[in-house]
């Protein structure tokens, strides 16, 4: 071998090395594609992402007189069912802040 660069080489040499920047080329670029799809995905995933939020300690005050028919939770909600003088109101609160999403009376008809 006189030169990296393939100059002074048989033709044949010259083929063999010419094949071998070839593919270490086509190696280069589908490395770097792949660490740019990785370095995408982390990036997505951290600017996306919705984090854990601290646990919430939230005291949600009643009407006078009112009773808990019934809790459940469901989507990403707590749904609370009351039962206030009679008449009864389901109250939605996020399951993640435990802020009031929502509020349904349900009044009762003669």
């Amino acid at each position: 071998m006189t030169k990296l660069d393939g100059e002074g080489l048989d033709p044949a040499a010259a083929e063999a090395v010419a094949r071998v920047r070839r593919l270490m080329l086509i190696s280069l670029t589908v490395t770097m594609l792949a660490i740019g799809v990785v370095l995408v995905v982390i990036g997505y995933r951290v600017f996306r992402s919705e984090g854990s939020g601290a646990p919430a300690d939230v005291t949600a005050s009643l009407p006078k007189g009112a009773r808990v028919l019934a809790t459940a939770v469901a989507d990403g909600r707590i749904v609370v069912t009351l039962d206030v003088g009679g008449q009864v109101e389901i109250r939605t609160f996020d399951l993640r802040t435990l802020k009031p999403t929502g509020r349904l009376a349900l009044p009762v008809t003669p």
